[in-house]
């Protein structure tokens, strides 16, 4: 009776014989490397979530579907009125999706694959699961997110990674903590550590709506200076 008596003392304290308690992080999500594409490609595919990496911050995706969006909705606990960005491969996967003038597509040829987020009107015949009149669209940031992106064959949901509303995750340990219904994370860096530039080409002009690491400046020298 004693010894039992002492060791549940033991266990409520914390500590044993004078050696403290020491919090130690569980790394359960399975990490990717960014050859793994095809291991990636089918979690999206079966609507799962992946965080991956961008130039700009670390980010969280889905395949384009109804199923994809609203796991990524759970994912990041994310009002459902607010819509989400999508990334591209290329030039000509964004135009299947979406409408664009050639101030658009001088401005997206010169400054993407970049820090750039392009407004642009919706077409009449995307996929359902694209609501509203407009999509964010940028192109994939690397070779391993462009080759994730023609795996799955559609362009992607993709967000930033973290909370909605909370502040953008720097690693892979805090989406791990931040995000976990995750079904995976792509390894990798960030570069600019900062929110991609956002200009609206959905109506005939050119509007910068957020600063970031593409210029004003350079935006105007893309397009010619219009």
């Amino acid at each position: 009776m004693d010894a039992k008596r002492d060791v549940n003392t033991c266990g409520s304290s914390g500590a044993l014989h004078g050696i403290k308690h020491v919090s130690v992080l569980k790394t359960t999500m399975k990490r990717f490397s960014p050859n793994e594409t095809e291991a990636m490609a089918t979690i999206l595919k079966r609507d799962g979530c992946l965080s991956v990496p961008t130039d700009t911050v670390y980010g969280v995706c889905a395949r384009i579907s109804e199923a994809g969006q609203q796991k990524l909705y759970e994912v990041k606990n994310r009002p459902l009125s607010k819509q989400f960005p999508i990334m591209c491969c290329d030039i000509e996967q964004a135009e299947t999706v979406a409408e664009m003038d050639d101030a658009a597509r001088q401005l997206m040829s010169t400054l993407m694959p970049g820090p750039l987020t392009v407004i642009l009107k919706k077409k009449a015949d995307a996929p359902s699961a694209l609501h509203g009149e407009t999509l964010a669209v940028r192109l994939a940031t690397s070779e391993p997110l462009r080759r994730l992106i023609q795996a799955v064959g559609t362009p992607i949901f993709l967000t930033s990674a973290n909370q909605s509303g909370q502040k953008e995750c720097q690693s892979l340990d805090e989406i791990e903590q931040a995000c976990p219904k995750l079904d995976g994370m792509m390894e990798g860096s960030v570069s600019f550590g900062q929110a991609s530039t956002i200009v609206n080409c959905s109506n005939g002009s050119i509007r910068i709506l957020r600063e970031g690491p593409i210029t004003i400046e350079q935006i105007q020298k893309a397009i010619g200076g219009k």
